[in-house]
């Protein structure tokens, strides 16, 4: 399994939203950026991530799993270049882990989130996983 983060401005899509759509979860959709989308192509089924509140907030806020693989996405028209995936909410992350704090932890000093803060879908490694897991206080953090 995988791990990565999706970043969303709460204002667009928050993470209330995100668990209101329930397990049939929701489309990934809007991402423009290549690396992004590539990041998407190369996701499998159940892997997980962080919810991101980007631009207000600033903080991981939750947990979620891809639940339907890259396919054309819908809000890209006819412009087949463009795809995404489902994921759905898993779980709160029970204390809500700042950027402020993701850059003071020297374990987390490579994480995309600190060194490519602009693209909006990204890998995450196993161990910052498990870091960002026990910062946010998940005893046992879902893999």
């Amino acid at each position: 399994m995988a791990h990565w983060l999706y970043k969303s401005e709460p204002a667009s899509w928050s993470w209330q939203q995100q668990k209101d759509a329930g397990d049939k979860g929701t489309e990934w959709t809007g991402v423009r950026n290549y690396l992004a989308r590539n990041n998407m192509r190369a996701m499998q089924l159940g892997d997980k991530g962080f919810f991101y509140h980007s631009n207000d907030g600033l903080e991981i806020v939750g947990v979620v799993e891809v639940c339907a693989l890259a396919h054309p996405d819908s809000t890209a028209k006819d412009d087949l270049r463009w795809e995404c995936v489902d994921i759905r909410a898993v779980r709160d992350m029970p204390k809500p882990v700042s950027l402020k704090d993701v850059k003071a932890n020297p374990k987390l000093a490579q994480m995309a989130l600190v060194t490519s803060m602009r693209l909006s879908v990204q890998p995450v490694t196993d161990e910052e996983w498990l870091e960002v897991c026990r910062m946010g206080g998940l005893d046992n953090p879902p893999v």
